[in-house]
């Protein structure tokens, strides 16, 4: 994509805001609280139906890895004020999407955002720097497109939490898609839940490494036999309702995610696979003999895409050495190296997670979140940069919504001060999330 160029009279038609947030998922959704919160005029745009995205309208199971975050802990103390029933830490970050949704409603309207929904966000509006003083180009805005037709938002401050990288790649942000050597992105998965399980029998099989034995022979092993390729792994959650469970087993490969194609052929070749996996729940698992579909996903989950270039690019080895980053604005985060298979069911060779270290807890800097050489805009959540390895760790959701956190501050800094995004001090986000600010 190519960033548009907008007349000037269109610009000056078009809305105008202090912090344009793109995409309503944990990163998004967060780092529009915040710019709001900082007193800045925030509208977050998506093109679903509710925010939240994969934890709302992707139907996930679980808040899964954690990280130290104010905001993760008031979002999950909410949430478990909503589900009205508190069994311990761990069901703490069992989602419920109707009560997630809620959830993430009430927090943005408190903090006075505005939403914009069944929105695309299309291309970025960029002005080039013209002198030696002004070396880089600006995004100023984005063009967006729905049923009330084609419009212009401009801001003071862009944050790109579209999953995918989709404003800064049309901006000029360089990127890499997916695993560095061939291009290969991990597989797509459409969520769904089954009611009719009987709970005091049920197995829940939580990672692919989790081996069940049963009559009828070890559980991973059977799905690798018996379920349609590319599925073939049993991965099944607990919910917050009584005899209902969340799987996580249907499995599409060589998705490229970033593209309308490619999210389609994903979202038909899950679907098609839901009827082969509940009948091999009902022969195969425990519990599962009267199991019946009660709910899919309305947002088909994309682990990978785009890598945008940063000013820093976080590796395995930060990961891995603990780093401590002088300017760090994540801190605390914990996960581990989530590749799934991306030729089939199951995880890479390259994620085996019985061999991560225990207790691996880093920081991520704000380098990750600034484009090289564009000012105006910040990347957040999944697309930050970052190589393929130690994107599966930073992608999970609480990890995400600190990166939005942190850009949300950061972006609402910048409008208070009025200077540039990369003229703003990690110090002064690191008082801010510590709650230490003046």
């Amino acid at each position: 994509m190519q960033s548009v160029h907008v007349p000037e009279e269109e610009r000056a038609a078009g809305r105008q805001v202090d912090v344009l947030v793109l995409g309503s998922g944990p990163a998004g959704s967060a780092a529009a609280i915040m710019a709001a919160r900082m007193g800045a005029d925030t509208l977050l745009v998506d093109f679903a139906s509710i925010p939240g995205g994969v934890s709302t309208a992707g139907g996930m199971s679980h808040y899964t890895g954690t990280v130290d975050s104010r905001l993760y802990r008031e979002v999950l103390q909410r949430m478990t004020e909503k589900n009205g029933k508190d069994a311990g830490e761990a069901r703490r970050t069992v989602i419920d999407t109707v009560n997630m949704t809620a959830t993430w409603i009430e927090l943005l309207e408190e903090a006075g955002v505005e939403l914009l929904l069944y929105t695309m966000a299309c291309e970025a509006v960029v002005e080039e720097g013209h002198s030696m003083e002004e070396e880089h180009s600006v995004v100023k805005g984005v063009v967006i497109q729905n049923k009330t037709g084609r419009s212009v938002i401009m801001a003071k401050a862009v944050i790109d939490a579209t999953g995918d990288g989709d404003i800064a790649a049309s901006a000029g942000v360089e990127f890499v898609k997916g695993r560095e050597t061939d291009g290969m992105m991990q597989p797509a998965t459409l969520m769904f839940r089954v009611a009719g399980v009987d709970m005091e029998r049920a197995v829940f099989p939580g990672s692919f490494e989790t081996e069940v034995y049963t009559e009828k022979g070890e559980l991973q092993q059977l799905a690798r036999e018996t379920l349609p390729y590319p599925a073939g792994h049993v991965l099944l959650y607990r919910s917050t309702q009584e005899g209902v469970a969340t799987v996580n087993m249907t499995n599409a490969v060589d998705i490229d995610g970033s593209t309308a194609e490619g999210m389609t052929r994903a979202e038909l070749i899950c679907r098609k696979q839901i009827p082969a996996i509940v009948d091999f729940l009902r022969e195969y698992v425990p519990g599962y003999g009267e199991c019946y579909v009660s709910s899919t996903a309305s947002l088909i989950g994309i682990r990978e895409t785009r890598h945008l270039r940063g000013v820093y690019t976080l590796t395995e080895e930060d990961i891995l050495a603990c780093r401590q980053f002088e300017d760090w604005v994540v801190r605390g985060a914990e996960f581990n190296f989530d590749v799934h298979n991306m030729t089939g069911g199951g995880l890479d060779a390259t994620g085996v997670q019985k061999k991560f270290p225990r207790g691996v807890k880093y920081t991520i800097p704000y380098r990750c979140f600034l484009p090289c050489e564009i000012d105006g805009l910040l990347f957040a959540g999944r697309n930050i940069s970052g190589t393929h390895i130690a994107h599966s760790n930073y992608r999970a959701m609480p990890i995400c919504l600190a990166m939005g956190e942190a850009a949300g501050i950061a972006a609402g800094l910048a409008v208070r001060k009025d200077i540039p995004l990369r003229e703003v001090e990690a110090s002064e986000i690191q008082a801010c999330l510590e709650g230490t600010a003046g």
